[in-house]
């Protein structure tokens, strides 16, 4: 059965849980500079769970809003709003779980990239009553392995310069000319063996001495 999601946030006080719901989602496991929280939602009573990480991820503090769809929506990147509606809707309609990826927005207008996984919850009787999940903020981890990357390329890059440096030394000591004959000498070796600069330049330093490049 297709499930319609209200249109927009109530201003009132939450709905108490359905029997045997608590209060809030339980807890979502914590990585290594990657916050997670978990989210519950039931149909029938509009009830909308958000454990802690949840309201952190958001930019709130518990007490500071009621937990909504809408609410959750009005905080995805519009970019993103679309595949995100679209995600939901064949979680209800054909079943799950499902995952995305997005771009969370929080109240501070702070920018998460953000991994969203979900499923249906079933009562005994099988039938559909909600949704639960988990959101994962993956921002600082993605971080620091763009930042790791970042820092390799650069000395991988301090690398290569210092040893094509060191293959033009060789070459304008021993053929007396200037730097740049020295670097057009090894780019026309690199062009005629289909080889990088690089590992021509490497050549050139290991052996300490001039290979015939004329």
């Amino acid at each position: 059965m297709t499930r319609v999601f209200p249109s927009s946030a109530s201003s009132a006080a939450p709905l108490p849980p359905p029997d045997g719901v608590t209060d809030q989602a339980d807890p979502g496991p914590k990585l290594p500079d990657c916050p997670t929280g978990t989210y519950e939602f039931y149909f029938d009573s509009g009830t909308f769970l958000w454990s802690d990480e949840m309201y952190e991820i958001h930019g709130y503090e518990r007490g500071d809003v009621v937990p909504s769809l809408e609410l959750g929506f009005a905080h995805i990147d519009p970019a993103d709003l679309h595949n995100s509606r679209a995600l939901m809707d064949r979680l209800t309609n054909e079943g799950g779980p499902i995952a995305g990826y997005h771009t969370l927005i929080d109240a501070k207008q702070r920018r998460h990239q953000v991994l969203s996984v979900a499923d249906l919850i079933t009562d005994a009787g099988g039938t559909t009553v909600g949704i639960r999940g988990v959101l994962a903020d993956l921002t600082q981890r993605i971080h620091n392995d763009t930042h790791r990357l970042a820092n390799q390329a650069v000395a991988d890059s301090a690398a290569h310069r210092a040893i094509i440096e060191q293959a033009k030394g060789i070459l304008m000591a021993t053929h007396h000319i200037s730097a740049d004959d020295a670097f057009a000498m090894i780019s026309n070796r690199s062009q005629n063996t289909n080889r990088k600069v690089n590992d021509i330049a490497r050549d050139i330093v290991n052996t300490t001495s001039t290979p015939p490049l004329r």
